[in-house]
């Protein structure tokens, strides 16, 4: 009896140490519905998203490019939302369908619901203690996210839509009538 208590006890250690230091226990889940890698530098405020083909140039392929992407999130959120998986990083792009009062409690955030193209409708809180708010923002207006998808039975919630000022978290952004927000 000693022995299981003991090892149900280092399983949660386990647990709790592999929340500390980010581990993802659900890596073989997560592997399926990866994000290509993003990087940020000081000096620019857009995301450079890092293309295998350096030939791409116009802008055209820049926005299929972008389409692609945009896609690609869908099906990652759509994934994510069937498997109730949270902590994923997704980009895609959404609808206002309704704008909702900021949260003021603690940090302050901005607060709206996408309808995403593959049906489901997320809401995006965005701090706007760390990030400006989206301004002349519509229902009906489209707006790009690159954020943290967090499943909920309403289909999701779509946060770390600014920087990290502890550069501990990948940095996320909002784009809406060709501003960048975060």
């Amino acid at each position: 009896m000693a022995n299981k208590t003991q090892l149900g006890i280092g399983a949660v250690i386990a647990v709790f140490i592999a929340a500390y230091f980010g581990i993802d226990l659900n890596q073989q889940k997560n592997e399926s519905v990866q994000q290509p890698k993003v990087e940020y530098s000081d000096q620019q405020s857009n995301p450079t998203i890092q293309n295998s083909n350096p030939s791409v140039a116009s802008n055209d392929q820049n926005d299929r490019y972008a389409n692609s992407q945009s896609q690609h999130g869908l099906e990652v959120i759509r994934q994510s939302y069937q498997r109730k998986l949270s902590n994923v990083q997704v980009q895609s792009v959404g609808r206002v369908k309704a704008i909702l009062r900021d949260d003021n409690d603690g940090s302050r955030h901005q607060k709206f619901i996408l309808a995403l193209e593959n049906g489901l409708t997320v809401l995006v809180a965005h701090n706007i203690d760390l990030a400006p708010r989206v301004a002349n923002l519509h229902k009906g207006d489209t707006i790009e996210f690159f954020g943290e998808y967090e499943y909920s039975n309403q289909g999701g919630v779509i946060h770390w839509t600014h920087r990290d000022p502890n550069h501990r978290h990948e940095n996320g952004w909002l784009k809406h009538d060709g501003q960048t927000y975060q």
